[in-house]
């Protein structure tokens, strides 16, 4: 974010946006809406205390990080499984270990790159036999000395007691399995806006 020189930590940057919309007369409502109504202008949005009419609606409800649905995943999320190598990637748990980013996009190249500053080594498994990602943020990868691409492979399934220890991969041009062992595996594989609650009303 750009005017912050000494850099500054999310909650305090929402907390002076917050103060600075008050400044001008904002109206704040810490409130959960329960019903909205899309159909007609202006919209109808309701909380359990009032309701309010409005010419314009931002959602700001985030996104959810998808999941590949590994058989042992519920078992080991937050185990070693993780969405977030920011948020997680500098944890104990997988310093001086060889991690495995699952992905082929922008955001699996970053995480990669960003994950060689903990780990031993990086494994990008990418389910076809090229990036998706931009030509820069592949040639870091392909030249990275402590990243390897494992190419035409999928993860079909996470193994360990009770942290990760290993992948189970699959070869996706000859179906042969083989595992992996590693400390950590991280999804790259994009997300899910949380506008579930709007189903149906978004096409507005």
């Amino acid at each position: 974010y750009p005017g912050f020189p000494e850099g500054i930590q999310g909650p305090a940057l929402m907390e002076a946006s917050r103060k600075q919309s008050l400044r001008f007369q904002t109206r704040i409502f810490t409130e959960d809406v329960v019903r909205v109504d899309l159909a007609t202008r202006p919209f109808t949005v309701a909380s359990a205390e009032r309701e309010l009419k409005a010419l314009a609606l931002i959602i700001a409800t985030g996104a959810t990080a998808k999941r590949l649905n590994l058989p042992s995943e519920p078992k080991l999320w937050n185990k070693g499984i993780s969405a977030c190598a920011v948020c997680d990637g500098a944890l104990p748990i997988f310093r001086n270990q060889p991690l495995v980013v699952a992905g082929g996009g922008d955001s699996a190249a970053e995480e990669s790159t960003f994950l060689t500053k903990f780990a031993s080594k990086v494994y990008l498994v990418h389910r076809r036999d090229a990036l998706r990602a931009s030509k820069i943020m592949q040639e870091r990868v392909l030249k990275h000395p402590k990243i390897e691409v494992l190419w035409n492979t999928v993860v079909v399934d996470v193994l360990g007691d009770d942290v990760v220890s290993t992948v189970r991969l699959r070869d996706v041009t000859t179906s042969k399995k083989r595992e992996l062992a590693c400390g950590g595996l991280f999804y790259a594989i994009g997300f899910d806006p949380n506008t579930t609650l709007f189903a149906g009303q978004l096409d507005m």
